[in-house]
């Protein structure tokens, strides 16, 4: 099976038009349209410009569970850099779905500028799995993610002006954790010196930006439930220490109440449509590798309480965005997962045989293109641990083969033997280029998944130690040995149980491309040990995060980012943006 060189190889297969042309090609229906058919009031729905609209809060219904739809959950293999498609397949099991005759909605996390402008590309699915208009999605959408940088960098402002004022409680300059963010890639901004010029220019000292998807604004706001809510999870940030030693919040310095005005419209989920006209929620986007890596609360929220399905994505690997899916979101929002999708490829499982190298931004490599079906059958032990990570929870995944023109049949019956041999059902899925008819099998598949009872579980108890917590994820997740926590780490577990954060769940920041904490170790690894490099209180967004391995919370740009490539004609149209 040749690859045509003037097809776009991406997460979801090969076309011979871009995404960009696809969704131009396809006209959307009014939004109004698509939220009368889910339900909603013209009073619940605000619409912004053409194609998507803002819902209300007041939307979300009564939280019984007999009133709920099924709660589906889309996660993955560990990823290759290209990523394996969970956001095509969210979309194509949503319209897939819809085609059987379910209500279902999609609910997904909004793109990031310094993605789409980097090398990874904009977030809106591919193919004929896209949610549409998107530009705007890719570009803007309706700003919440420009709101999150202005609350973030207000409190930034408030802090540095508390300082230089002197007032109380007295900041300790050398102790302020809270750094700025911007929603681009740009490494010469992850270590800075502000404060210089005269006096009046503010106190020196050093601090850095973050991208915003790694604010802990932005996961605040994808955890929160109502605008109260979200309130005081702003007024618990914790800013820095003061002169006493003390944490400082952010509702000490007075800075929580303005930083809920700039985003209270943020707040709100965007409603939007699929290709196929079955609504789409995309709201908020914490980063995967970081923050928790899921979509909005209320966005799940407004979907169950007017939908059949709702089908949402996870962020990177079951190990990563499931985990947190379950033990973070679900934790949060009191919701039960009815049923959950695997992703997995061809490329994905000759990519954890260890005998292939992917980069991003570059082609596969010629090796991996050749027919195969024993390098697949040598990466399979990435799939079985996680369909293993998912079943932990009490939740059985459906394998979901998200498939490649560059694919041969034997490397499918490959993975769909893996499948089998770990007592869970897998479909072969075409939606990149079939639309919701290419995902058929898996969305029936799914419904007799969400129609079995559910003994949902989470991996710890609250009142685990902290320590143990990150110790039980490591060991029943990664498959590590243990951990080893530095000075710093134990240091700061110590201060975390003496101050009362101790019952807060634990969001582990590492590598998304491995199991482990090491990129380079594909598959499955055993015989390591996690190393825990910090642990840290996200006090408002309400978890513990242990930094382990080089985690970066400001990328950089690639030798070619995307950005190259994008520009604007004389009609006015966009072209470059994938």
């Amino acid at each position: 099976m040749a690859t045509n060189p003037e097809t776009r190889t991406d997460a979801g297969g090969e076309l011979p038009l871009d995404n960009l042309e696809i969704a131009r090609g396809t006209p959307g229906r009014p939004i109004m349209e698509i939220a009368a058919d889910l339900g909603l009031r013209n009073d619940q729905v605000e619409p912004y410009g053409h194609g998507v609209a803002k819902v209300d809060l007041a939307a979300i219904g009564d939280p019984s569970p007999s009133r709920r739809g099924r709660y589906v959950v889309v996660s993955a293999i560990t990823p290759t850099p290209l990523g394996e498609g969970k956001t095509t397949t969210a979309i194509g099991l949503s319209q897939a779905l819809c085609r059987l005759g379910h209500k279902a909605t999609v609910t997904l996390r909004q793109p990031s500028l310094g993605p789409t402008l980097g090398i990874k590309g904009g977030a809106a699915g591919g193919g004929y799995s896209q949610v549409i208009p998107m530009e705007r999605i890719n570009l803007h959408l309706t700003g919440d993610i420009h709101a999150v940088t202005a609350a973030h960098n207000l409190l930034a402002a408030m802090v540095d002006n508390h300082l230089y004022q002197g007032r109380e409680p007295r900041l300790d300059a050398a102790r302020i954790s809270w750094r700025r963010v911007v929603d681009i890639n740009d490494r010469a901004l992850r270590q800075i010196v502000i404060g210089l010029g005269s006096r009046g220019d503010g106190i020196p000292r050093q601090t850095g930006f973050d991208i915003t998807a790694a604010s802990e604004v932005m996961a605040v706001l994808a955890l929160a439930d109502s605008l109260a809510d979200l309130r005081q999870r702003l007024g618990r940030i914790t800013i820095g220490r003061g002169t006493d030693g003390r944490p400082v919040t952010a509702e000490q310095i007075g800075a929580a109440g303005a930083m809920t005005v700039l985003l209270r419209d943020a707040l709100r989920p965007n409603l939007l449509q699929t290709l196929e006209h079955t609504p789409a929620m995309m709201h908020t986007g914490p980063f995967g590798n970081i923050a928790h890596g899921n979509s909005s609360i209320v966005a799940d929220h407004v979907a169950l309480t007017y939908s059949d399905y709702v089908v949402t994505e996870a962020g990177f690997g079951a190990d990563m965005g499931a985990e947190r899916f379950f033990n973070i979101k679900c934790r949060a929002s009191g919701l039960t997962p009815h049923a959950a999708v695997l992703v997995a490829t061809v490329r994905g499982l000759k990519f954890h045989s260890g005998r292939h190298r992917v980069v991003a931004g570059r082609p596969l490599p010629e090796s991996m293109l050749r027919e195969s079906p024993d390098d697949v059958w040598a990466g399979g032990a990435n799939l079985r641990r996680q369909v293993e990570n998912i079943r932990i929870h009490g939740v059985t995944p459906v394998v979901a083969v998200n498939t490649f023109p560059t694919d041969y049949a034997s490397e499918h019956a490959a993975i769909l033997a893996i499948a089998r041999e770990s007592g869970v059902r897998a479909c072969l899925c075409s939606h990149v280029q079939d639309g919701g008819e290419g995902a058929l099998e898996l969305a029936e598949a799914v419904a007799e998944a969400a129609a079995q009872p559910v003994d949902f579980r989470l991996l710890y108890a609250d009142a685990l130690a902290p320590r143990e917590k990150i110790a039980r994820i490591a060991q029943r997740i990664y498959g590590a040995d243990g951990v080893a926590c530095s000075p710093l780490a134990e240091e700061q577990l110590a201060q975390i149980i003496a101050e009362g954060h101790d019952t807060l769940p634990v969001c582990i920041a590492k590598t998304h491309l491995s199991l482990s904490a090491d990129p380079k170790l594909q598959g499955a690894p055993t015989g390591w040990t996690l190393p825990v490099r910090e642990v840290r209180a996200a006090t408002g967004a309400g978890f513990l995060y242990a930094l382990c391995g080089d985690i970066r919370t400001m990328p950089g740009l690639g030798t070619t980012p995307a950005a190259y490539g994008m520009d604007v004609d004389d009609q006015e149209r966009l072209h470059g943006l994938f």
